[in-house]
């Protein structure tokens, strides 16, 4: 009785995201779709001062990585 009753729940499960669908993909550049001309679709946000601070965060992680290992070694 459990292993029908799971069947059905998974099966429900995917006929629930075969039935169910995401909204239309963004239209292609041009005409009077956002982010007409030569920019990208979702616009042309610049990404590198969050780069910049990601990866100075990053380097600064991997330094007290190696700092507590070293000093852990070491006693």
């Amino acid at each position: 009785m459990k292993v029908i009753k799971r069947m059905i729940v998974i099966a429900g499960l995917v006929i629930i995201t075969g039935v169910l669908s995401a909204q239309s993909p963004p239209h292609p550049n041009g005409g009077s779709a956002p982010g007409s001309g030569n920019t990208p679709v979702g616009g042309g946000a610049p990404i590198s001062g969050g780069l910049i601070i990601l990866l100075a965060l990053g380097m600064g992680y991997a330094a007290r990585k190696v700092y507590d290992a070293r000093r852990k070694v070491l006693g």
